[in-house]
């Protein structure tokens, strides 16, 4: 029996695992896993989280077809003191932050890690200010320390 396609038999095993492995490789959240890029090139270095001090309040034009200044503010990450965009979620939140206060940066949750809906070029959102939750800090239910 020649020209079989693929391999059979009691102890196939070895064969298949290899077979897939090199198959894997033209996927690409496989090939990004293994050469672990996200490491090397995200500001946050694969973390799922960081905190960085704020440095400027900006307002970022939304992409076509919406308009609006949507409030984001520019932040220095204290672990590598790469500067983010990072969006503040929520009506009337941006009050709550002032510069050179300490905020807490995750992830937008965009595609693949890029940014999400009509933000052009922000991957990351605020959820803390000087170890308070912005959610509390919206709905009133904390202060803000005072530094």
């Amino acid at each position: 029996m020649t020209g079989k396609k693929s391999p059979y038999g009691l102890y196939a095993a070895a064969k298949l695992k290899k077979k897939r492995l090199k198959f894997r490789w033209s996927q690409r959240d496989f090939k990004i896993r293994m050469l672990r890029l996200k490491e090397k090139y995200d500001p946050l270095e694969g973390a799922p989280m960081a905190s960085g001090i704020v440095l400027e309040k900006v307002g970022v034009e939304s992409r076509q077809p919406n308009s609006a200044l949507r409030k984001c503010v520019r932040v220095q990450l204290v672990k590598n003191g790469k500067v983010v965009t990072a969006f503040v979620p929520g009506d009337g939140a941006i009050n709550f932050i002032e510069e050179h206060d300490e905020v807490l940066v995750v992830g937008i949750g965009g595609t693949r890690g890029k940014s999400m809906g009509d933000l052009p070029g922000v991957k990351y959102k605020v959820v803390m200010v000087n170890g308070v939750s912005l959610d509390a800090l919206m709905k009133g239910k904390k202060q803000k320390p005072l530094r």
